[in-house]
């Protein structure tokens, strides 16, 4: 807006000869004007209003623009505003402060930032206030560059900052998360003498804790005297969304034995908090909290419960708070779904999705996700069947997801049709979907159509890119290609470690013991971070490829080990014909206090088989319910009576079948019947061959 040109304008429309204006006025009261303007306002016609006032040639009392500014905030309404801004310059060639001040908050908040900062650069005159208005309005529309250079024009002019400067530049700090200028700030906070300021030391935490430096963000949180409920729901937040979840929840309650209200937003972050932390009896006590504060009609906070129960096991409760929700919209039918689905309940989450009053493109893609992530291939191809019959919309992760399905059951020419659909359409620009392309294609085996993908995608393609290729060469035994390949990674991007994890992942596969040599190698040489999910790759490598020594020495290197890095070792003894080593690891990683599972035992008793252990072997087994509270699984119950089978130990085999908790599996009556040939154990054999018979 060009307020002077638009002055000028006005101005001599409206600057008739005197006698003229002397004419006007005698003939009309000059109340007259602001009584029809105030009329207007009051039923709600700020456009009439202003439209009255405009080509008036009176003018009016300050008060009356002042209201007209308050009234175009309320509306948004701008070309109102300008033609306010101009009448009065026309009037007023040097208008009060205060009111010009106004019309710059106006504009800034009918989001023209532009129309705010010209009219302060017109203005005549300037006091902090005007200063404020306009730092406030760049702010508030995110024009984070102009809220500084205001900000150090203001410094330069001797123009002392006051509180609502620092909110203003303290916002965009928070926005651009600059922390060397939000130091700089802070130190001015406490300089101008504010650090007593609540309000402010509430932003300086929490800008500190968008820009991740939750240490510096306590330390200023801590020296508040009297935190507002604010500050505890902005201390509280920025743990969470640190990863910071036990932190955050030991916050949450402080908060509430200070009698603090916690923000709705902040107990469905705590809920999400224990979701992630497994922590059930954390979520359940947060879970009464929410029905206490009357916060579980909130679709956010029911929903952030109901996630926490379904990622603990407790389906049941998490149902109950779904059907105890009584406003339900399409968002909140569609996370309740989607956290079944996600959870691999998928015909749980199929009963809410076949009961959603409405569904969008974003429901479809969550019910085929939880269909894909628990590998259900046929349940997704029928579910695929159904979105083409009843969903025309269609987007990129709905276009990755068929291409999971693709992959998982290997349908190459389905993967095809995919990929024409993609071209036409024009997704073949975006990353991800190029992505899930070139996986499909090297999990279906087609290496001639991923490579040509691979270079069409030139530009566009990333490190996934990179990945997806090479895990499907090492996955079908090409490692040489696989080598040769991935030297021409290094020279257009640096693998991640979790990328070298994967190929050695392939190396065991296949095996391919020069392979991951070489990928190890590459590791130390470039001095990559070996945590225990690239040693345990290196571990299981290294076992496959039957050089056991090896493995044991990566294994041995380790500074912390953790249970899946245990049983890839216990596995790697077994695969290896070193059973006795076994039973020792197993003490070893009992004294350093590592609880094992069922796939520690797996390894166990594949060792006590090999070795002819059959009472360790069932001390073992039994010492799973008892001693560590592992329901054994059907591998288990096989494991034993192979092992009794194997070293004819008959009669313990029989009332080893008495206690079996299920009908024995045909693999499993098999076995027994050919025992029972060689021992001429014949009842027992007889009763076998009957029920494979059946």
């Amino acid at each position: 807006m060009a307020v002077t040109g638009v002055s000028l304008a006005v101005g001599r429309i409206l600057r008739r000869d005197k006698t003229t204006r002397k004419r006007v006025r005698s003939s009309r009261p000059e109340t007259s004007v602001t009584y029809q303007i105030l009329e207007q306002l009051d039923g709600g016609n700020v456009s009439k209003a202003v439209s009255i006032l405009f080509p008036s040639l009176e003018p009016v009392k300050f008060w009356v623009y002042e209201r007209l500014f308050r009234s175009c905030t309320s509306r948004s309404l701008i070309v109102q505003v300008r033609k306010i801004v101009s009448h009065l310059y026309t009037f007023n060639p040097v208008p009060p402060i205060y009111l010009v001040n106004r019309a710059i908050e106006t504009c800034g908040k009918c989001q023209c930032v532009n129309d705010a900062r010209e009219v302060f650069e017109q203005m005549p005159e300037r006091d902090g206030g005007s200063w404020n208005a306009v730092i406030t309005a760049c702010s508030r529309n995110g024009v984070h560059d102009e809220v500084f250079r205001m900000f150090r024009r203001m410094n330069r002019d001797g123009i002392r900052a006051t509180e609502t400067s620092f909110a203003g530049v303290l916002k965009s700090c928070g926005l651009v998360l600059d922390l060397r200028l939000l130091r700089q700030l802070h130190c001015a906070v406490v300089k101008h003498g504010f650090s007593g300021n609540v309000d402010l030391e509430t932003s300086i935490v929490d800008v500190y804790g968008k820009c991740r430096v939750m240490s510096d963000a306590r330390r200023v949180f801590d020296e508040i005297e009297n935190a507002s409920d604010v500050s505890w729901n902005v201390i509280v937040r920025r743990y969470l969304e640190m990863g910071f979840n036990d932190e955050a929840v030991v916050m949450f309650f402080k908060m509430l034995a200070l009698n603090v209200r916690p923000l709705n937003h902040t107990v469905s972050s705590v809920g999400l908090a224990c979701s992630r932390s497994m922590a059930l009896d954390v979520g359940i006590v947060i879970h009464a909290i929410a029905v206490k504060l009357k916060f579980l009609p909130d679709t956010i906070v029911s929903t952030a419960i109901f996630d926490m129960y379904v990622k603990c096991g407790r389906l049941d409760s998490a149902r109950r708070v779904f059907d105890q929700t009584e406003s339900k919209d399409l968002k909140s039918w569609t996370s309740a779904m989607s956290g079944y689905a996600m959870s691999g309940i998928t015909k749980e989450a199929r009963e809410l999705f076949d009961l959603m009053p409405e569904r969008n493109v974003i429901s479809w893609n969550a019910m085929l996700g939880g269909y894909v992530r628990a590998g259900e291939w046929d349940e997704a191809l029928e579910f695929l069947a159904l979105m083409r019959e009843e969903m025309e919309e269609i987007d990129n992760v709905t276009l990755v997801w068929i291409l999971n399905v693709c992959s998982g059951v290997s349908d190459v020419q389905m993967g095809k049709q995919a990929h024409g659909f993609i071209y036409r359409h024009g997704y073949d620009t975006d990353v991800i979907v190029a992505n899930a392309l070139l996986d499909m294609y090297a999990k279906c085996g087609t290496f001639r159509s991923a490579n040509n993908l691979f270079r069409q995608m030139s530009e566009l393609r990333d490190e996934v890119s990179w990945n997806a290729l090479l895990t499907g060469l090492a996955r079908v035994g090409r490692s040489e290609q696989a080598l040769s390949f991935f030297e021409g990674m290094q020279l257009e991007t640096k693998p991640s470690k979790y990328t070298l994890a994967t190929l050695l992942a392939g190396c065991a596969n296949i095996p391919a013991l020069n392979l991951g040599k070489a990928t190890h190698a590459f590791l130390i040489r470039n001095g990559y971070d070996i945590d225990v999910v690239v040693r345990g790759a290196m571990v299981d490598m290294y076992s496959k490829c039957r050089c056991l020594d090896y493995a044991i020495e990566v294994f041995k290197e380790a500074a912390t080990r953790d249970l899946i890095l245990w049983n890839s070792i216990i596995r790697g003894c077994c695969r290896n014909g070193r059973s006795r080593e076994v039973f020792e690891l197993f003490m070893v990683m009992e004294d350093e206090g590592v609880k094992p599972d069922h796939v520690t035992f797996l390894g166990i008793l594949h060792a006590c088989i090999r070795e002819g252990h059959v009472e360790l072997g069932f001390k073992y087994f039994s010492s799973m319910s008892t001693k560590y509270l592992i329901l054994p699984q059907v591998e288990h119950y096989d494991c034993m009576i192979e092992l009794y089978c194997k070293y004819g130990c008959l009669h313990q085999l029989e009332e080893f079948l008495l206690l079996m908790p299920f009908d024995p599996t045909i693999q499993m009556l098999t076995r027994i019947r050919d025992a029972c040939k060689s021992y001429r154990w014949e009842k027992l054999g007889a009763w076998a061959g009957k029920r494979i018979y059946e």
